[in-house]
């Protein structure tokens, strides 16, 4: 007898992302992230100030304007690292390798996290919804052979976005 409401393994650790990301200390991105290897968790992380400074929930946001390659201006808090940053900085920190790994996460990748996890080599990537700056992540993903799995094609929503 089968149970049938048994997660596959990619939504079982895209719901551990959830439970990593109530750790979070910057409310407008509470995201988690788990990094995962022949099926055993290598690490986890979330959106977070670098260990000993403020957080966001603490002190408030420090939010910027950035103009995009579009020329389009958003904001963005950098007080924080993002879940997918922590997650591959805690690797390093403490000697786990990600060769080959996936990575889970709330939203597809940003640039920069994009770059990261294409030099950890890291081979796949699978994400609960988009995120509104993509296409870059996209590309970039594509030329590095690195699978992207977006599960819900609709755009990450947030305040201030």
């Amino acid at each position: 007898m089968t149970n049938s409401s048994r997660p596959n393994w990619d939504r079982y650790f895209l719901d551990l992302c959830e439970a990593v990301s109530k750790r979070a200390t910057c409310d407008r991105g509470r995201a988690g992230c788990v990094i995962v290897k022949d099926k055993r968790i290598m690490t986890t992380g979330y959106v977070g100030a670098p260990a000993g400074l403020p957080h966001c929930d603490d002190v408030g946001h420090d939010l910027r304007k950035v103009i995009g390659y579009d020329d389009k201006i958003s904001q963005h808090c950098v007080r924080t690292l993002h879940a997918e940053q922590n997650a591959i900085i805690q690797a390093a920190r403490f000697g786990i390798p990600l060769e080959g790994a996936t990575l889970y996460c709330k939203m597809t990748p940003c640039r920069t996290c994009a770059m990261m996890i294409i030099n950890a080599g890291i081979k796949r990537v699978v994400c609960e919804k988009r995120y509104h700056a993509d296409e870059d992540t996209i590309q970039m993903f594509k030329q590095a052979d690195v699978e992207l799995v977006i599960v819900n094609n609709e755009f990450e929503k947030y305040d201030g976005q």
